[in-house]
């Protein structure tokens, strides 16, 4: 009986840690396969760049883009090959509102 409460409890801590894990990797209610599935629209390298498929103007249509406006000159969009000018540019594309701060 003992070892079959242990090991509940440590299926219930693995399952915590797996979950905590996956909600730290999201940015701006954005998950990384998310941010992938737009990648092609905003490449820096791709000219002219793909039109955003469905699944990137569904990410963007949950993600927080005031959040996302805050990123647009990190140095980490160089790391996704990502143009910033096109990234912000992908939201009116999907008929998206930019933020006015943005």
């Amino acid at each position: 009986m003992a070892t079959t409460t242990r090991r509940s409890s440590l299926l219930a801590a693995a399952l915590l840690v797996a979950v905590l894990a996956a909600s730290a990797e999201a940015v701006c209610n954005m998950s990384n396969e998310q941010f992938m599935s737009c990648q092609p629209a905003a490449a820096k390298t791709t000219d002219p760049p793909a039109p955003p498929s469905p699944a990137c103007c569904a990410a963007l249509g949950g993600a927080d883009l005031g959040c996302l406006c805050g990123y647009k000159n990190s140095p980490w969009m160089g790391v996704y090959n990502i143009d910033p000018k096109r990234a912000m540019e992908l939201p009116a594309k999907c008929g998206l509102a930019t933020p006015a701060n943005c």
